[in-house]
């Protein structure tokens, strides 16, 4: 998911609901000792685990905020954002995808890795647990399953995203790049 950003050597970063931190080792070695990795999330549990691992790893480059990303405007220009297992869990995500779209510099990435039931047999194959599986999805931390969390990125970026999925189609990774002024 990481390497779906294209970060350079300087760019600065956002990743949304960054947990306990398993990215931010990546993310700070993309973008470098010249860029910034900006780790939003509003639990103060998971930051502290993140920040326990940006300590331990000494991600010099990385800064931490407890913060609803709706709430927040960082101080650089924004080169992409990361959206790892959470869009599906905020209410507002409508509302920090947009902003974060609006945010990011022409050429910028959004990207989006997330769940989805599978589509074609293996979805068939889980209908009749899939009420099951909905209810233990919302109830844990990757959120409403029923998004469709590419129509959303379709819909406020205005681009079709390139969509690539993994593990049975259960996981894909949607990715839009903001265009250049015309």
């Amino acid at each position: 998911t990481v390497q779906a950003l294209l970060l350079k050597e300087g760019d600065n970063v956002i990743e949304i609901g960054c947990g306990t931190g398993k990215n931010l080792e990546l993310l700070s070695a993309a973008a470098g000792p010249g860029g910034t990795v900006f780790g939003f999330d509003v639990s103060k549990g998971m930051l502290s685990r993140a920040i326990g691992r940006k300590e331990k790893n000494n991600l010099t480059n990385v800064e931490l905020i407890l913060t609803d990303a709706s709430d927040y405007t960082p101080s650089k220009k924004i080169n992409a954002v990361l959206f790892s297992l959470s869009y599906a869990t905020m209410i507002h995500r409508r509302e920090v995808l947009k902003k974060m779209w609006n945010l990011i510099s022409p050429g910028g990435r959004v990207v989006i890795m997330d769940a989805q039931y599978p589509p074609g047999l293996a979805g068939k194959l889980m209908a009749p647990v899939k009420p099951f599986i909905t209810l233990f999805l919302r109830a844990s931390v990757l959120g409403n399953p029923h998004i469709k969390i590419t129509a959303e990125l379709s819909e406020i970026t205005g681009m079709n995203p390139g969509v690539t999925e993994y593990s049975m189609k259960t996981y894909f990774i949607a990715t839009a790049v903001k265009p250049f002024s015309r």
